[in-house]
């Protein structure tokens, strides 16, 4: 396809992957070298765009005029909420789009983008609601026996970034929440899968305009690293959140630091399921096969590491084998498909990489689900036998390893053994283990200010 124009399968019409800087919609001035293609066709979509470094520092420029100018911050609350609110009611109307969109750039079955796509509406009407019920301020009684109000300001301009796992669920979160709190929003969403954050910035945009909301309110930047490190690293911005992998992560954290810029993170894990001695052999395999295969395996509460006891570990095994080998296995945008196709041929190479480091290491590979031709499948792996210290970081994919305990304080050790469980609790004398505390995403951090009455 051209990089100018859309591409469909079906009736699904791939949008442009445009830009919006400043209230006007354009093409990003670069194409990088990533090459894009459908995971399930293997169809050319063209290569990914990115912004220039004068679009990027454009649209800087305008978020920070409406920002001094408090001309979104000055909209009263209530108004604003209606606005959050018609971008929702509008939104919910194209989730069907979205979430088909979704499924084709990340090979996510459209059954489960659709279930996480309710959020893309849900963000903009959970931040109105919370606006109405006083989110930004609250009156306490001081010292001194006086009233005071805490008003929650905005810091100033907002970045929301977003990987290419359930993009627009995400960006719909993060930018309800900034505008919300009154700052200008600025998304860049990942270049391995921008379409459906591309069809939900129009939708914003559009109602944005509708409402009266000045230009540079909201938007829109495509790109790589080159470009979220030009808007990380600018001081105009004040806020960011970020979801995706551990050095991005560290990276922004730094940039951040060097700022004092608001950050929230949500970054990977590698989560064990822990398997009771006294489990349902069923409602165990069925736990880790769900967890395995939601969204492909490529999610941040897909399973990392499978703790069995020993002398159940093979009966369960072959029960969650069984339940792999009646995946429904194909086409993500067929409602049928259970388990769809690798986001990118590169991301799949690099968990077939990462399968063959632990098999190196002693791992014995359990595969039972058949594959169709073509496209970018990976069977959903699991890999036993590994040294717990083999298995320490995630594999962002359907690949986890299983390790085995004689009782429940090695099953916790076992359990804990990741750089993010390292400041966990556990306690192997309950019956349940504690699970791992999973980091949501939660609004952009405001400025708080005190004023006596």
């Amino acid at each position: 396809m051209s990089d100018e124009t859309g591409v469909g399968r079906g009736d699904l019409e791939v949008p442009r992957l445009r830009q919006l800087v400043d209230g006007a919609w354009s093409d990003p001035a670069e194409t990088l070298e990533l090459a894009l293609a459908d995971p399930f066709t293997g169809e050319s979509l063209g290569r990914a765009r990115a912004s220039s470094s004068d679009q990027v520092e454009q649209a800087l420029a305008a978020a920070h005029r409406v920002h001094v100018a408090e001309a979104w911050q000055a909209v009263p609350t209530e108004r604003r909420a209606e606005i959050l609110d018609a971008i929702g009611a509008a939104l919910g109307a194209e989730v069907p789009r979205i979430a088909a969109l979704e499924a084709m750039a990340t090979g996510v079955p459209v059954t489960q983008t659709s279930i996480v796509g309710v959020i893309v509406p849900g963000a903009f009407h959970l931040a109105a609601q919370q606006l109405r019920d006083g989110v930004l301020l609250d009156t306490t009684v001081g010292e001194h026996g006086n009233e005071v109000e805490v008003h929650r300001l905005p810091l100033g301009p907002a970045l929301s970034l977003v990987p290419w796992n359930a993009p627009a669920p995400m960006a719909a979160h993060k930018i309800a929440s900034s505008l919300a709190a009154g700052a200008p929003s600025l998304l860049k969403p990942s270049e391995y899968a921008a379409w459906g954050t591309t069809a939900l910035a129009e939708v914003v945009e559009r109602v944005l305009t509708e409402q009266g909301a000045p230009a540079g309110t909201f938007q829109l930047l495509q790109g790589g690293a080159r470009v979220g490190g030009q808007l990380v690293n600018d001081q105009r911005v004040r806020a960011v959140s970020f979801t995706g992998g551990l050095e991005a992560g560290r990276a922004i954290a730094a940039a951040c630091a060097a700022n004092f810029t608001a950050l929230q993170l949500e970054l990977g894990g590698n989560n064990p399921l822990l398997v009771m001695p006294d489990a349902d052999v069923d409602a165990a395999a069925r736990a880790a096969a769900d967890l395995l295969t939601t969204l492909n395996g490529q999610w941040c509460r897909a399973l990392g590491r499978l703790v069995l006891p020993a002398d159940r570990a093979d009966e369960v095994l072959e029960r969650i084998g069984e339940r792999l080998a009646d995946l429904r296995v194909g086409d993500p945008l067929d409602p049928a498909t259970e388990f769809g196709p690798i986001v990118h041929a590169g991301h799949r190479d690099r968990l077939l990489e990462q399968i063959d480091e632990r098999l190196a290491a002693g791992g014995k590979a359990h595969v039972s689900t058949d594959l169709p031709a073509g496209g970018n499948f990976l069977a959903p792996t699991l890999i036993s036998a590994v040294p717990s210290g083999s298995a320490v970081h995630e594999v962002f994919g359907p690949v986890a390893t299983v390790h085995t305990y004689g009782d429940l304080d090695e099953a916790v050790r076992l359990a804990n053994a990741t750089p993010s469980a390292s400041r966990a609790t556990w306690s192997a004398r309950t019956p349940t283990p504690r699970s791992l505390q999973h980091a949501e995403s939660v609004p952009e951090r405001s400025r708080s200010t005190v004023r006596r009455s």
